[in-house]
């Protein structure tokens, strides 16, 4: 079967291409990108089609509030065209959402955490709240002064933002070239179980993630069903390791170290407080306890 390009003369289709040059020409969106490309009507008039969907696109980013609105074809992108001789070669560039999504990309290795934290950041912190005062003037100092501070334990209220901060601190270190790891504790502890009778458990790999990166942030210790391997086997052999290499370490709890003791000190088959105070006095030489009690932030952002 004949191309239907065959049955026109290669004048009918000049004139045809010109003729949608014109059409398109009457938008003055697209009349204005075709003036600073400034390029003859002949190349133009080959690639009318593609210059209508690059009007388009920067037809969608006007106004656009946010990656989560785009309506491109491409999520934060534009194909714009660029001048290469007698040609149009055409690329996708970043919309400027886009670009402050890349800026604020994260290397930290995250897991078993929410979106939400996984893109937290110091800007979107809420600075009207006096309990965070200490915390965050705490951190301020420990970022000019990296990696000369303790950590920080940081306990207090449910949905107070405990985790949005520490997890914003991984964020900005991971920007400067340290490797970071985020771990929600209790449904950590559950993966490492489930990994032994896995034939793809990757308990080794994950484990030593823990104890080999930078800065560790342990969320939300003492909400996890504690047991004698989690606390001895897992939690105790983390700590031992980042206090005798003097690695950063982040927790957060609802508990103070108090009640983490005796949490950590009761399993279903025993009570042993020694092995508790031991993990605590691990704690307390890796980072400094610091209360946070507000108001529920949940449902808004931090």
């Amino acid at each position: 079967m004949k191309n239907i390009n065959e049955h026109i003369d290669k004048k009918d289709l000049k004139s045809v291409n010109k003729k949608n040059l014109k059409l398109a020409m009457e938008d003055v969106n697209f009349a204005n990108l075709c003036y600073k490309l400034d390029v003859s009507e002949d190349v133009l008039c080959k690639y009318t089609s593609k210059l209508e969907s690059t009007v388009n696109d920067l037809n969608n980013c006007k106004g656009c509030k946010g990656l989560d609105y785009c309506k491109n074809e491409v999520t934060g992108f534009v194909n714009f065209p660029s001048v290469n001789e007698d040609s149009l070669v055409f690329s996708y560039v970043q919309c400027k959402y886009k670009k402050e999504a890349e800026k604020y990309k994260s290397n930290v290795i995250f897991y078993e955490t929410p979106k939400n934290l996984r893109n937290a950041r110091f800007s979107e912190i809420f600075l009207d709240d006096k309990a965070r005062e200490e915390v965050l003037k705490y951190l301020k100092e420990f970022m000019n002064d990296f990696p000369n501070k303790k950590g920080v334990y940081l306990y207090g209220s449910f949905g107070s933002g405990k985790s949005y901060i520490i997890n914003a601190t991984l964020n900005e270190l991971s920007r400067k070239g340290y490797s970071c790891v985020s771990v929600y504790y209790p449904t950590l502890l559950k993966k490492l179980k489930d990994s032994f009778s896995s034939k793809t458990g990757n308990y080794e790999k994950v484990y030593n993630e823990l104890l080999m990166c930078d800065v560790l942030l342990i969320d939300d210790i003492g909400a996890e069903n504690n047991s004698a391997w989690a606390r001895d086997e897992v939690l105790g052999g983390i700590l031992q390791s980042r206090m005798d290499n003097e690695q950063i370490t982040f927790f957060t709890s609802n508990f103070s170290l108090e009640e983490l003791e005796s949490h950590l000190s009761e399993t279903n088959v025993s009570t042993d407080k020694i092995k508790s105070r031991r993990i605590i006095e691990r704690i307390k030489q890796l980072a400094k306890p610091i209360s946070l009690v507000g108001e529920n932030k949940r449902t808004e952002k931090m």
